[in-house]
């Protein structure tokens, strides 16, 4: 994946992310962090919803991760912003 898809990627499981937060009112961490804890949902009507959220947020986690390793990578040859923003565009 190019910095742009990822950077893209990202986006867009943040709105998915966004959509549960607001829904069930709390941070996607903060529902993942009880939800890998073993949680279960209170109500039988969230369980897929959970499973869907947390496959979103792991997901999400490995494009942040790909993101970092990336412009780490571009970094090493391009080390300024100005540089930075050349090299992907």
């Amino acid at each position: 994946m190019t910095i742009r898809e990822i950077l893209a990627d990202i986006h867009s499981l943040e709105e998915e992310m966004l959509a549960f937060e607001r829904k069930y009112g709390i941070r996607s961490e903060t529902f993942y962090a009880a939800y890998a804890g073993g949680e279960e949902p209170e109500d039988d009507n969230w369980v897929l919803d959970f499973g869907e959220w947390a496959s979103i947020y792991r997901t999400w986690l490995a494009r942040q991760a790909q993101y970092r390793d990336e412009i780490q990578r571009i970094q090493r040859n391009t080390p300024s912003l100005n540089g930075l923003v050349k090299v992907t565009t």
